[in-house]
């Protein structure tokens, strides 16, 4: 059984990303946009150590395992989306972008809801 590369290299420059974003929250960020980057920040983190987690599941047969990397891209991909649509209201001043963080919150919950189904076919 291998882990799933793309997605763990996926889930890595997705980290590093919602570190970038973090830190310049912290440092650089005037008082209105910070809470929307540290939110969109931590959310892009939690779920890149999710996705790592699901790249590199061992439980269950080929469809459990196929589960559980689709929610490994559901949920990067969602926390990306979301980030990056906190960041373009606040850095950008685009509050149409609010309309698409929704997105990114779906695609987060279907990952976690698709790796509950692959714990239960395993």
């Amino acid at each position: 059984m291998t882990a799933d590369r793309n997605l763990i290299v996926f889930a890595a420059l997705n980290g590093a990303l919602a570190v970038v974003l973090g830190a310049f929250a912290a440092h650089g960020a005037g008082p209105q946009i910070k809470t929307l980057l540290q939110t969109g920040s931590h959310y892009q983190l939690g779920h890149a150590v999710f996705a790592l987690a699901c790249a590199l599941w061992t439980g269950g047969g080929g469809l459990a395992r196929l589960l559980a990397r689709l929610a490994g891209w559901l949920g990067a991909a969602g926390g990306l989306v979301f980030s990056l649509a906190l960041g373009a209201i606040g850095l950008l001043g685009l509050p149409v972008m609010g309309a698409v963080a929704p997105i990114g919150g779906l695609l987060m919950i279907a990952g976690w809801l698709c790796l509950a189904f692959a714990a239960l076919r395993s």
